[in-house]
């Protein structure tokens, strides 16, 4: 049997209309992820006065939530693989809900802490079910460049979503009088969007905007599968060193911005007003510069694939633009922190620039992932690099940096101290920038290989063939499937 080549509709078709609604609802959703993630960065300080926690305490609260993350993603992949995808979101989303209300229900002191730390794990637990699934509706409901761009609208969600956390973490602790309603806006939120999921998404068929085969197997048949391909092992590698990076940048560059204007005013006590004011800067920079990052990576990539301009085609487009982020981000996030000291202007600049650099990955990452997997293994794919790039990256990052931070700092707790000694710490995520570019740069000498892999794959006659057919659905207008098995 042989595979339908895909034709493609206009964008103003009722198919593609309805298309377009289910990628702004997945968009809507990860905005609310990374704000939740964001809002208790926003606080933070606060936090550490309400439980009498030290740094290294503090960053705990981002390794707990990104070790309960990384553990469920793997099982919310292989579900994501068999069972209908909506569902699977709408029930993870349902306990992120509780969990994250639920943590600003707890009483304050060091006591009580653990309880804090056990909610934002549970909170990891909602997101996974959701970061793992999502992008491959996506991948399912195009292909070519509009999956492409589609999916650098998702990833907008990333630092437009951080951003925001930031400012309305901050904010609303301002105007409430207490860090707790900071955090209880997403959570509200939040049940419009499950409502959403459960009554106007629809979970498309596997692989049916490839027109793929597609192969049952098992999970480790999966796993096994997914390390034999050269490109996903370097790609994965690559993607953990940028969320190493940003993940400990996103936790404490605010703390840092907050002990240099302490510093600088000789008191160890910062206002209210001038917290929120660090929040909004950093968190209007992150959106701008993740906008910025994700759109010019995208489109970058798209437009060096093809040729544009002075640029000749390139099949190793994406891993370049990946890797090219990487690298020019060493130098920029180096001054930035160098300027945090005495120019805290020049500091903001050269966070906007070394920020954007590092978001030219987090779609075309995507993007690459997508194409050269195939359909039935995408969700364990995502799931199984979630868990490496959190293990290793955003999970590990904070912690590792704050406990850095104290080491340095000693027993000297003075404004000063505290300044210098997070100031040092904060180096050590150039290096692991470093090591991001070299593996993007190996990427790119297997990307066309392991792309054309997967496409033969997706045609092989010994799969089970998926076959468009006209849509009969009184729920959705995209076109359905049947699984045939192919003569013999």
């Amino acid at each position: 049997m042989e595979a339908i080549a895909e034709v493609e509709e206009p964008l103003t078709s009722p198919t593609n209309r309805r298309k377009l609604l289910y990628v702004a609802i997945l968009l809507t959703v990860n905005l609310l992820n990374y704000m939740d993630r964001f809002t208790v960065a926003g606080v933070l300080t606060e936090i550490q006065a309400y439980f009498r926690i030290d740094d290294s305490q503090a960053g705990l609260l981002q390794t707990i939530f990104i070790v309960f993350y990384m553990l469920f993603a793997p099982v919310c992949g292989y579900l994501g693989d068999r069972f209908n995808r909506k569902l699977i979101m709408a029930a993870g989303l349902s306990v992120w809900v509780v969990a994250v209300f639920t943590s600003s229900l707890v009483p304050p002191k060091l006591q009580r802490f653990w309880l804090f730390l056990l909610c934002r794990g549970v909170v990891g637990v909602g997101e996974a079910s959701y970061s793992t699934v999502a992008p491959t509706l996506i991948a399912d409901m195009f292909v070519g460049h509009r999956r492409s761009t589609s999916l650098m609208i998702f990833y907008f969600a990333i630092p437009v979503g951080s951003g925001l956390g930031y400012m309305v973490g901050s904010y609303m602790s301002m105007w409430a009088g207490a860090w707790e309603w900071g955090v209880r806006m997403t959570p509200i939120l939040g049940l419009i969007c499950i409502v959403l999921i459960l009554f106007v998404l629809d979970d498309p068929i596997r692989g049916n905007a490839d027109v793929a085969f597609v192969e049952s197997s098992s999970f480790i048949e999966d796993v096994r599968y997914l390390f034999k391909i050269p490109t996903y092992v370097l790609s994965t590698l690559g993607f953990t060193s940028v969320v190493f990076v940003t993940g400990c940048l996103a936790w404490w560059t605010p703390t840092l911005i907050e002990h240099a204007w302490a510093m600088h005013h000789g008191t160890s006590h910062v206002p209210d007003d001038v917290k929120a004011g660090i929040s909004l800067v950093f968190g209007m920079i992150t959106c701008f510069a993740g906008l910025l990052g994700v759109l010019v990576g995208s489109s970058l990539a798209q437009g060096w694939r093809d040729g544009f301009m002075c640029l000749k085609p390139n099949e190793h487009a994406d891993p370049h633009v990946c890797a090219l982020g990487a690298l020019l981000g060493v130098p920029l996030l180096f001054l930035a922190i160098i300027f945090g000291a005495n120019h805290e202007i020049l500091c903001w600049i050269f966070i906007l620039l070394g920020v954007s650099c590092c978001c030219l990955n987090w779609a075309v990452n995507m993007d690459m992932l997508m194409y050269i997997v195939v359909p039935n293994r995408r969700s364990t794919a995502t799931a199984m690099q979630t868990l490496f790039s959190h293990l290793f990256g955003d999970a590990s990052s904070p912690y590792l940096i704050g406990l850095i931070s104290d080491s340095i700092r000693g027993d000297d707790f003075s404004t000063k101290s505290r300044f210098f000694a997070l100031q040092s710490a904060l180096f050590v995520p150039n290096f692991v920038l470093i090591g991001s570019g070299a593996f993007y740069l190996l990427a790119s000498f297997s990307v066309v290989d392991d792309r054309a892999k997967a496409a033969m794959e997706m045609r092989s006659p010994e799969s089970t063939a998926i076959v468009a057919v006209e849509s009969s659905s009184d729920t959705s207008p995209l076109l359905d499937a049947v699984e045939q098995q192919p003569p013999y």
